[in-house]
């Protein structure tokens, strides 16, 4: 967005340099001929020159005719811009501005040296048009638009299958968005189906949000780095995190390295989707019936592992024998063949982090005493893992009806699993303490679910203490046990390990869980 000229020029290079390829400039304020002229003339980077109205969003409230004069003006010059951006509404209200831009540009009767194209565009701020074809027939009809651009607000993850679907025709080279937050994999896959482009905002200083000119647009390095855009192609196949909100999610930063090391051909994206289950069913369904998209896995997060079950039972899927008994999932894989198989790796992630704390295998877990702090989703799983591979398993919990009946669940497990008031702990001779509540968790760092009062003597040398929470990486539960001799485990191991076990899934390879570890901790670092 074009306030003044040096700014334009040296947000434009900072654009270059952060991987660029190509630049706008909304010039929507910035109305002087002779300073567009040298806009363009001096820009570091191949240019589209946009000037938008208030009529479609943008900022421009002149009269129409000084508005065509600018774009006359941009393509005098010695270097011209390389697409000129103009509304398919404006192009066909009027004769005589329909004229002046075919002057300028270049056409099959054009009789002037250029090679500036048009790009017809058409943009919807609060839903998709209803006549959204007709308007593409319209832009495709005419000879002098190169390029076809449509942006319309997304209503859902759905509306990007119709995205991909218009760019995929490719009736012109044509780019094909949503904005949004349900508009990221339009931005983000543009590549895979064959866009001509899409849009990005620079990165910010530190400290100051984004500043895009359309909602929902990632910025450069998201684009380039977090979602590898340079190896995107049609064979990418395609994971998320699904969850409401899914907004501050780790989870794309640790697999999208993770293929990145490996060399799998992947992208993982955040895909937000409200809670009711209707929302959750439409969307995985039609992700999962539009073939070209090679949708092959998800995790799944808060509120939707249990829907996640009841989808896949509803599409004939398998459903690992010990998640049906937790009764949530955290992934989905989809299979070669297409058919659907759902799992749990938190229970599993959390085995694993203690035993390699312990230096013990699964089958060592046998008559430990575990005490669970919690008794929701987070306790459910671990509850049920532990006890499968035979512990006596404690829950803590201030409601007790909550914690009898999370432990009722599993009574028939391999082990014994008991309810506790959580001003019990004092009493308790557990060796492994799980903290499975959110006492702790930023930005609350001076609390903890264990004060002095309530562990007792619990906190001696050789007990294993793990807390579930990852942010902070280092809990005050976390300080006061190792202060006092205990094996301590940070959250972070089992939000790797429970990622590191999806992604093994997903690819059929070894995950690069040291990969992981250093994203995660640099992302909390900062």
């Amino acid at each position: 967005m074009v306030q003044r000229l040096e700014q334009a020029l040296s947000l434009a290079t900072l654009a270059a340099e952060q991987g660029a390829d190509l630049v706008e400039y909304r010039i929507d304020t910035f109305t002087d001929p002779k300073r567009v002229v040298e806009l363009v003339e001096r820009s570091p980077l191949p240019c589209i020159l946009t000037c938008r109205p208030t009529w479609e969003g943008g900022f421009y409230d002149g009269d129409e005719q000084t508005r065509i004069s600018l774009f006359e003006h941009a393509c005098m010059g010695v270097r011209k811009p390389a697409y000129l951006d103009v509304e398919l509404a404006a192009f066909h209200r009027s004769a005589n501005i329909k004229q002046k831009v075919k002057l300028v540009v270049d056409h099959p009767a054009q009789v002037r040296p250029t090679d500036t194209g048009l790009i017809l565009s058409s943009h919807d701020f609060e839903k998709r048009p209803v006549d959204l074809y007709q308007r593409i027939e319209a832009m495709v009809a005419d000879p002098a638009c190169r390029v076809v651009k449509l942006a319309w607000q997304a209503r859902s993850l759905r509306d990007n299958i119709e995205a991909f679907e218009v760019v995929s025709h490719q009736y012109k080279p044509t780019i094909a968005l949503c904005m949004g937050e349900w508009g990221l994999p339009s931005r983000v896959l543009a590549k895979k189906f064959g866009a001509l482009l899409t849009f990005a905002t620079l990165d910010p200083p530190a400290g100051r949000a984004p500043e895009p000119t359309a909602p929902g647009q990632p910025t450069v390095t998201e684009l380039k780095r977090l979602y590898r855009w340079d190896k995107i192609q049609p064979t990418t196949r395609v994971f998320g995190v699904v969850g409401h909100p899914v907004g501050h999610s780790l989870s794309p930063h640790i697999h999208n390295a993770g293929f990145d090391a490996t060399g799998y051909d992947g992208v993982y994206l955040k895909l937000p989707i409200p809670p009711e289950y209707e929302h959750f069913k439409a969307t995985l369904a039609s992700w999962l019936d539009y073939k070209p998209l090679n949708f092959r896995g998800l995790s799944v997060t808060i509120p939707h592992k249990d829907n996640l079950l009841r989808f896949v039972t509803e599409r004939s899927g398998e459903i690992e024998e010990l998640t049906q008994r937790i009764g949530t999932a955290n992934t989905l894989t989809v299979r070669d063949d297409g058919s659907l198989y759902a799992s749990n790796t938190d229970y599993a992630a959390a085995l694993d982090s203690v035993c390699e704390g312990m230096g013990i295998q699964r089958e060592g877990l046998k008559g430990m005493r575990v005490a669970v702090l919690g008794a929701g989703g987070a306790a459910r799983a671990i509850v049920a893992g532990f006890a499968h591979h035979g512990a006596t398993v404690v829950i803590y919990n201030r409601t007790l009806e909550r914690a009898q009946e999370l432990a009722s669940a599993f009574t028939s497990g391999g082990g014994k699993v008991v309810a506790a008031r959580l001003e019990k702990l004092c009493d308790s001779c557990c060796q492994v303490f799980i903290n499975c509540t959110p006492v702790g968790m930023h930005p609350n760092l001076d609390d903890t679910p264990m004060p002095t009062e309530m562990r007792g003597n619990s906190f001696r040398p050789g007990v294993v203490v793990f807390d579930t929470i990852y942010n902070p990486m280092t809990t005050r539960l976390l300080r006061e046990a190792s202060q006092a001799g205990c094996v301590t485990i940070s959250g972070v191991e089992m939000f790797v390990r429970q990622a590191a076990l999806q992604f093994e899934l997903w690819t059929g390879r070894e995950a690069p869980v040291d990969i992981f570890r250093e994203v995660v901790r640099k992302r909390l670092l900062t």
